[in-house]
Order: C-alpha cells, then structure tokens, then sequence
C-alpha cells in the first residue's frame, strides 16, 4: 500500500515517525509525501497544549473529508492524541480507521494490514510498558542532521504539564542501543545529531543509578564522522558539573544549551511544581557562562499561569532583561484536563496571557537584535541547509545556513552568498557581515577539510 505520514508536534515525536516509516518500509509498503496520492494516511498526533490538540484534530478531520470523497481507503491516528483521547476519537472522528498509542509504534505494520482486512482496532498499551527503540529508521531531516531520542516519559510532574499521563515515566534508552543506532546514522550522512527527550539530563538515572548524559556525549563525539552534538530539553536542577564540563572540553558539543525554565517568580515556580528558584536559574546560567563564554542559551517561559500577578510579570521581565537569552520563546498557558494547575484558582484571560506573553516577547526580540548585530565581523563554522530560490544574482547563491547557535526549527539562520557550489550538510567557515533581525549575512572564508 501506498502510505502518506503527517507528523505534528516536537521532534520526539519525530523520531516515532522515523521508526514507523522504516517498519512499514521494510514490510513492502511504498512511502509517499502528498496525501492525495496515498492509500493510508497515518498522522503522528501532538497532545501537548490547546493549539496542539486542535491542529491534530484538524488534521485528523482534514485526512476524514479526503476518505469520504473516497481519496483514502484508511486512517490511522498515532501518538500522544491518540493514547491520551483514543475513545474521543473515535467517537467524533469516525473516519479513523486504527489507533496507535504512544509505546505502540512498533505495530504499526499490524495496524496498516487491519486496514487492509477491513477492521477497527485500537493498539493501545500501558504507558510505563516496555520502550520502542532500536528500530530502522527512515531520516526525515534531509539526512545531515538526525534527532536521537535518548529516554521516554518525565518524574517532574509539574503542575501544568499532562505528558506523564499519556508518556509514562521517565525511562532511558540503554547507552549500547544509542551508540549503535548514532553509528548506523552518522555512516548513513548524519553530521550533527542532536539529543532530545522530555529531560536528557536525567539519562541514565533508571537504569544505571546516576546521570550518565556525560558518558553518553563523550562516547557519541568518539563517532569519527559526527561533527557535532547539540543538546535540547536540559533541565536546569539536573546540569551538574560532570555535564558542564564535558561541554566546555568536547569540541564536538555544540556550545548551546536548550534548558526551559518557564518563569523567574518564585511564588509561580512553587506553583508550577518546578524544582528550581530565581537565585538557582541564576546560577546555573552563571556556572554555564563561566565555563563556556560563547554559549547559547535558549529557554522557553510560560505566561498566564494562575495566580500570575503584575509582580510575577515584571520578575520575568526584569529577569529576561538581565540573563540576556540568546534564544527565547514564550508561550501562553494551556489549561490541560487532569493537571493540578487546571484546578487552581485565578486562572488568567486569555486576553492578559497574550498581552503578557507579548511584554515578555518586545523585550526579548530588542535583545535579540543586539546580539545578532554583535556577531558582525566574526568568524563562524556553519552547516549548510539549503540553496534559497534567487534568481536577481545568476553569478552568485545563496544558502540557508546554522551556526552552533541554531537548532533546526526554532532558530534563526545565516543567509551565505557566495560564487561557490555547495550541497546541504556541507560545513563551511564564514565571516558575518550583517544582521538582518534574528538572521545573520556572510560571506565564505574558506571551506573545512
């Protein structure tokens, strides 16, 4: 059969579709990108907050109408939706066909030959069961860069958050799994693996006892052909000195650092169940800046949490003025069923949550402008893209490119002109010349061997 993939929402949940796409390969059955042109159309679904929920289920209704004009034999829903509101779905989205839970991936196949027989199942099992790790692949990233999920599930139970309800608890990837699976995608063109979970700097705690993130980065950078190593999703109680310092001393670990500290109130954190003060995010961000100057530190905030007050607000504010983040998002609190914080009192307007998220956001992109401008005049190793479609220039390109300051997706770019042919994966090395907002210019200095 021919079958179409949606995936939707974080890049963890990318990962279960990588292994999806190379289990339903590896039976016989044709992967192709356009909807329309498929038989089954599976949608990896995202369950994280309100905005999530509703595009999985927009899509979910979108692939319904292409079933009914008879444009699809099957439907199958995967993922966090599907294992968190599985009867939901398939009492208002009768089109679905089959439902794969979050520890399910794996039958994938056997929900694709239901649809073949004619049947509705639901493949739902426990979410503190057996992990899926280990599996074949299909690299979805243009191949020179590959998420390695390196645990499932999260202890912290913060009160805002519903992933343990649908991921289970937190559960690390044996080390020998993570090497062998690093191997097999730097020898397949990946050069920059970048390490995700819902809290990579618990890796190993379960299953050996202690944090083991430092053993893992030192024996991922002995891979001769990866260049680099990036680290997303760090808590910050968790980054201890063994971390720091493999950091600082590897020079295959990308200098940045994704660590979510969602507020900088004290009486906000103790409400959000977070492990972490004012005065301990200001360490950890001092200790991370000491031993490694050029570090890029990206954080992500929540606004509107409740009981939030214009105090809490300008904590925050004052606190992003001072830490200078490198990178910054903010989002607007999500109300989650069977959360602690959906029953606290003096929840926030919408309106207000916005509005503050705002505030926060004015006073972060002027940040942002200064530290793109500061850039100028430095010489900056950067991975290749993509060409960008520029016809005004016929003798000269221009290519899309990240420094170790950007991670795919949610990071900005260098915009490379050059007279040179480059193909996407390259590393070159180039001087900036400009900023263009959250974007750098440059031009090419010379080529890495």
């Amino acid at each position: 059969m021919k079958i179409s993939f949606i995936s939707l929402g974080c890049d963890k949940n990318l990962v279960d579709t990588e292994m999806m796409l190379g289990m339903l390969s590896e039976h016989g059955h044709e992967i192709v990108n356009d909807e329309s042109e498929a038989d089954v159309a599976v949608v990896n679904t995202c369950s994280f907050i309100s905005d999530a929920k509703a595009e999985s289920i927009n899509t979910l209704i979108e692939m319904g109408n292409l079933k009914t004009a008879g444009k699809l034999k099957g439907i199958v829903a995967a993922g966090c939706l599907a294992q968190r509101y599985s009867k939901e779905i398939r009492e208002q989205i009768p089109e679905v066909d089959e439902i794969v839970g979050t520890l399910s991936t794996d039958d994938i196949v056997a929900a694709v030959d239901e649809i073949e027989k004619g049947g509705r199942r639901e493949f739902l099992k426990p979410i503190d069961g057996p992990l899926v790790y280990g599996k074949k692949r299909i690299v979805t990233t243009g191949g020179h860069y590959a998420y390695l999920k390196i645990a499932e599930g999260c202890n912290k139970h913060c009160t805002y958050c519903a992933i343990p309800s649908f991921r289970g608890h937190f559960r690390s990837v044996p080390m020998e799994v993570l090497i062998d699976e690093a191997r097999t995608l730097c020898e397949n063109g990946v050069k920059e693996l970048i390490l995700v979970a819902q809290e990579t700097t618990l890796y190993g705690m379960d299953l050996y006892g202690e944090k083991k993130l430092s053993e893992l980065l030192h024996k991922l950078s002995e891979i001769e052909s990866l260049w680099y190593i990036r680290l997303l999703y760090c808590y910050p109680e968790e980054i201890d000195d063994n971390l720091i310092e493999e950091m600082a001393t590897n020079k295959k670990i990308c200098h940045y650092i994704d660590m979510p500290i969602q507020h900088a109130s004290d009486d906000i954190l103790k409400r959000m169940g977070r492990k972490t003060g004012n005065a301990d995010l200001r360490n950890v961000i001092a200790r991370l800046r000491k031993a490694m100057p050029d570090i890029a530190i990206r954080t992500t905030l929540i606004t509107g949490f409740p009981g939030e007050t214009k105090k809490d607000v300008d904590i925050l504010k004052n606190f992003v003025k001072e830490m200078r983040f490198d990178r910054l998002g903010v989002f607007t609190y999500s109300r989650e069923d069977n959360t602690a914080a959906a029953k606290m009192k003096k929840q926030i307007p919408m309106w207000l949550k916005k509005k503050r998220r705002d505030g926060v956001m004015k006073i972060q992109q002027q940040i942002a402008f200064e530290k793109a401008k500061s850039e100028t005049g430095k010489t900056l190793s950067v991975m290749v893209e993509g060409r960008m479609p520029d016809d005004s220039s016929p003798d000269k390109q221009v290519y899309a490119c990240r420094t170790y300051k950007d991670a795919p997706e949610v990071d900005g770019f260098l915009f490379l002109e050059t007279d040179k042919e480059l193909m996407t994966g390259d590393v070159v090395t180039v001087t900036v010349t400009g900023a263009r907002e959250y974007d750098l210019t440059g031009v090419i200095k010379y080529e890495s061997a």
